[in-house]
């Protein structure tokens, strides 16, 4: 049962191979990347249970031993995330078929979207699941090679300007990574976590000092961290709604989940509490000042992302077992509603045209259904109770004030205020976009994104500078039921991160205690007997 674990990562690759073969036929492209995605999620599920059940579950690639091997292991933690982001890269994906995203392939010798996506898949899969540094490498430039894609699907100049600054910052601290990488081999000889574990603690403290810094900052650009996150607000916003709500979901957490581990398992005793405290404290304020600051859904939500990172780097940084486990189940939380809300403003942008709260208004009334899904994701990412955001930030509130030192406190304290933000920040996109009457003279700038590519079909007709927007009767009465439908099946996960909260919080708590422990992923990776 063990080979279960390459499902996530071997199968997607298949699956892209098949859709470059099939590259003509944009129907036999989506039911293979449907029916892999599918079975990831039940890979994944299998995963969980049997981590939850049995411990570690592991599997050396061809046989090799872990020092000289690929070595994969799904924990409760890796077996989680793998689950929670199968299931938002299955929605999302759904919910491009009803945008018509792979329609900007059309004149193109064969579509690259869906190869590209499972790519992108495959590569997080591995991330999660990988046992060395250098295989978690590979990860991360599998993603980062398909977001290279993704972000600049349409070819659109504000995509490639975006885009051009998001290679260039994921090529640096990719670059970083592996100079870290070549550093922690020539001090210990080996790249492998179990094997690190028991390595690392026999170097000087100064070594061990600096090789836990520069893998801190590696996975701090990828995480947007402050003052590492400036990447981020100009980067996500231009892509295609679908695009940016996979990797405001995924890859930010792929670089906390990176910190996760390697805090854990490889520097359980450096002490960086502070200056993780700090860095979490920053991040949650800086971010959600900007989000405050924006007139743009997109860049609202995205300055939010930043911001709400923070709360999981709080966790890392406290670093007892309340706090691991809040900020795990946060991990999921901010993982599902901030796909959804992305959505939602795609959908928004879909109906309007824009994104923009300047030229919005009066979608309470027009749009119920978009209302409704726009808000219940809002309040949850505002920390409304009883929402799982809710539930998250108590949890975590907690394990901050039984820290008990007054660098803790402040960070409970600034959450507190974050979270207060956040409400205000939402609450200014649902009073302008959906409570406030429309603007009649409002336009569109021709500049604009959306008004250069076949994403929307709607018409446009071209005033001088600006283009005005032409809405049919036919585009105003319902949403389209490909995009509304996906988007709804994850608002009610996230509703269900509520639901099922009890149990949730079993497993996290039990993750967090092994990711403590140590001893059951070091056994696992190394194929030792408990």
């Amino acid at each position: 049962m063990s080979q279960i674990v390459l499902v996530p990562v071997l199968l997607p690759l298949l699956g892209a191979g098949l859709c470059l073969v099939l590259g003509r036929s944009a129907r036999a492209q989506r039911l293979i990347s449907v029916v892999v995605l599918v079975i990831v999620v039940a890979a994944a599920a299998t995963l969980l249970y049997r981590a939850d059940r049995h411990g570690p579950q592991s599997v050396s690639i061809a046989g090799w031993t872990s020092d000289i091997g690929i070595s994969l292991v799904a924990d409760r933690l890796s077996a989680l995330l793998l689950l929670i982001s199968a299931i938002v890269t299955l929605c999302v994906l759904l919910y491009s078929f009803g945008q018509g995203i792979v329609e900007f392939g059309r004149n193109t010798p064969l579509s690259v979207f869906h190869p590209t996506y499972l790519v992108l898949s495959a590569g997080v899969s591995n991330a999660f699941l990988s046992a060395d540094l250098f295989n978690l490498f590979v990860g991360f430039e599998v993603l980062l090679a398909a977001s290279y894609v993704l972000i600049t699907l349409g070819g659109t100049e504000a995509r490639i300007r975006s885009g051009t600054v998001y290679v260039i910052v994921s090529f640096v601290s990719s670059v970083f990574f592996l100079v870290s990488i070549a550093c922690v081999y020539a001090a210990t000889g080996t790249v492998n976590f179990a094997e690190l574990a028991r390595r690392l603690p026999d170097l000087p403290e100064g070594t061990q000092l600096v090789l836990q810094l520069m893998l801190l900052v590696t996975f701090a650009i990828k995480a947007a961290i402050f003052p590492l996150s400036f990447w981020l607000p100009d980067s996500y916003p231009t892509a295609p709604a679908p695009v940016t709500a996979v990797f405001a979901g995924l890859l930010t957490k792929v670089g906390i989940y990176a910190i996760v581990r390697t805090q854990t398992l490889l520097f359980p005793e450096t002490d960086l509490r502070s200056v993780l405290l700090w860095a979490s404290i920053l991040t949650m304020l800086v971010g959600i000042l900007g989000a405050v600051a924006q007139s743009d859904i997109k860049r609202v939500l995205s300055f939010t992302l930043v911001s709400h990172i923070g709360y999981m780097l709080f966790g890392i940084a406290v670093a007892s077992q309340m706090a691991l486990s809040g900020a795990i189940y946060y991990i999921v939380h901010h993982i599902t509603v901030q796909t959804v809300l992305f959505l939602v403003a795609g959908l928004v942008e879909w109906r309007t045209g824009t994104t923009n709260l300047d030229r919005l208004g009066g979608l309470a009334r027009s749009a119920p259904i978009l209302s409704v899904i726009f808000f219940i994701p809002a309040m949850n990412l505002a920390g409304i109770p009883p929402f799982s955001g809710f539930l998250g930030k108590v949890a975590l509130g907690k394990a901050g004030v039984a820290a008990g030192d007054w660098l803790a406190i402040v960070g409970v304290a600034i959450s507190i205020a974050t979270s207060l933000l956040t409400l205000y920040a939402v609450a200014k996109v649902w009073n302008r976009a959906f409570w406030q009457p429309v603007d009649p003279d409002a336009t569109v700038d021709a500049g604009d994104d959306w008004a250069h590519g076949p994403l929307h079909g709607h018409d446009q007709v071209s005033t001088g500078t600006q283009v005005t927007t032409m809405w049919k009767v036919s585009t105003l009465d319902r949403l389209p039921r490909g995009m509304a439908l996906p988007t709804v099946v994850l608002v009610l996960v996230t509703v269900s991160l509520t639901v099922v909260a009890g149990p949730l919080f079993d497993i996290t708590d039990r993750a967090a205690a092994e990711l403590m422990l140590r001893t059951p992923y070091i056994q696992a990776v190394l194929g030792e007997a408990p």
